[in-house]
């Protein structure tokens, strides 16, 4: 395929511009004693609304944090008055995927009627992070878990950033979750320093902001200053502090997905994001033709309007593919030699490149995402792995002359990591939460890609790039 390289060889990269900033981690804290902000790294608490909250953020207020209380749907309008009467900073308002639009209404109510007050929308769509064996997906209705011989299965947050980034535009994609309550010593002891890490490295490479849960048990043992209690603390704060100084936020993709709807979406976001395919995300009812010009492929899971329409045609004709998602309909490429049927789709040839129609909902989001990576073009994959089963990557273009790549590993061990990068770089640097900055990198340089090995990533590294050298 040759539609991008007129554009040059790095205008493919489709990026995503959010609100500048440093991904924030907020504590969730419920206990009635805390310990200073220097001993948690932290010093913005999120308090869930009961009985107790106000008199509980007083006392954070006093100890020299800044408090927001967590409100529901319903508690929405109450929660505001209190936190205006009692100089909180704000709210979070919590959404699901089913009242996502109610949540975004009350928001706005509250914004109006208090115009100092800080109003953010929180998703509870968010799971906790971990490698869970192996592979369990939905096919036809039924559920199915991989063979042995498959990658193993990552519950990771990836999709859903990029969904809030597209359809919550007014604050930095940010979501919660819940800790895992059948692991019985989780239930009773908490969570390991290495699973607060994860999370909130995870978050942090995607650039989202994270209300992060801590357990009853770890509250006290904090506020009471046991020793071994700050001694794991202080792995989590020295993760805490390596994202928080990172303010690069544009996303590289070739692969880009229209939707207006999570739940048709989600699973398919979902398994394209467990097998690196940089995409992002837009509101299908706002796309332009200017968005689809620096793009491989398109997935569409919702019907295009006219305009879409056109520039889809013309994507396709400059050698890009399409790929409809249950989106019926009368279109000009129906029209022209009849399509090739392979069972649920039908492939139109358009110009240079192709137009596919599934004529259902996606039943196997597995196969789905396999059959987008073969659609890729292969030479213009920004970033990518090799024998990396557990890790996820982002890349970010960066405006200073240095790019950006994130790693995570959900193993939580150490992993040897092989990374490849489209370009030719100058050098390389590599840091980490535990080793902090900077190791110079070993690179390689093959076929217009750059080649890294990272030894022992353990939970998040981070890759710096020189800019590319000049031929």
């Amino acid at each position: 395929m040759r539609m991008l390289q007129r554009f040059g060889v790095w205008l493919f990269l489709m990026t995503v511009f959010a609100p500048v900033g440093a991904a924030k981690v907020y504590l969730q804290w419920t206990q009635n004693t805390l310990p200073p902000p220097k001993v948690l790294g932290v010093d913005e608490l999120v308090i869930p609304w009961n009985e107790n909250a106000q008199t509980l953020a007083a006392v954070a207020r006093k100890a020299g944090y800044r408090v927001y209380l967590e409100a529901t749907l319903d508690k929405a309008a109450a929660v505001a008055d209190a936190a205006a009467n009692s100089d909180a900073a704000g709210i979070f308002l919590k959404s699901s995927s089913a009242d996502q639009h109610q949540v975004e209404e009350a928001a706005n109510q509250v914004r109006s009627k208090h115009r100092k007050l800080k109003v953010l929308v929180v998703s509870a769509n968010g799971k906790q992070p971990e490698m869970r064996g192996w592979l369990v997906f939905e096919k036809n209705g039924i559920l199915q878990v991989s063979s042995p011989t498959s990658q193993p299965w990552l519950d990771q947050n990836l999709a859903m950033v990029r969904y809030e980034r597209a359809f919550e535009t007014r604050q930095p994609p940010t979501y919660t979750f819940s800790w895992d309550d059948n692991d019985a010593l989780m239930k009773a002891n908490g969570p390991r320093p290495l699973d607060y890490a994860l999370a909130v490295a995870e978050a942090g490479a995607f650039r989202a902001d994270l209300i992060l849960e801590v357990h009853e048990a770890q509250q006290k043992a904090l506020a009471r200053g046991d020793k071994e209690a700050l001694a794991d603390w202080e792995k989590v704060k020295r993760t805490i502090s390596f994202y928080e100084h990172e303010k690069t936020t544009r996303e590289a993709a070739n692969v880009l997905v229209l939707t207006n709807d999570y739940d048709n979406s989600y699973e398919a976001l979902n398994l394209m994001a467990r097998h690196n395919i940089p995409f992002r995300v837009l509101h299908a009812d706002s796309a332009k033709a200017a968005d689809l010009l620096d793009v491989d492929v398109l997935v569409t899971f919702a019907t295009p309007n006219k305009e879409l329409i056109d520039a889809i045609g013309s994507f396709a004709e400059r050698g890009g593919v399409a790929v409809l998602v249950d989106a019926p309909g009368k279109y000009p490429w129906d029209s022209a030699a009849p399509g090739k049927k392979d069972g649920p789709s039908v492939t139109h040839t358009v110009g240079k490149g192709r137009v596919i129609e599934l004529e259902e909902p996606v039943s196997d989001p597995e196969t789905f995402a396999q059959d987008v990576r073969r659609l890729m073009t292969k030479g213009n994959i920004p970033v990518g792995l090799w024998n990396s089963l557990t890790t996820l990557v982002v890349e970010y273009p960066s405006s200073n002359g240095e790019w950006v790549v994130e790693l995570v590993n959900y193993d939580e061990e150490p992993t040897a990591v092989q990374v490849q990068v489209k370009g030719n770089f100058r050098e390389g640097r590599y840091e980490s939460p535990e080793k902090g900055c900077c190791q110079k990198l070993q690179i390689e340089k093959v076929g217009g890609f750059t080649d890294i090995v990272i030894p022992d990533l353990v939970v998040g590294g981070r890759i710096l790039l020189a800019d590319e050298e000049k031929k």
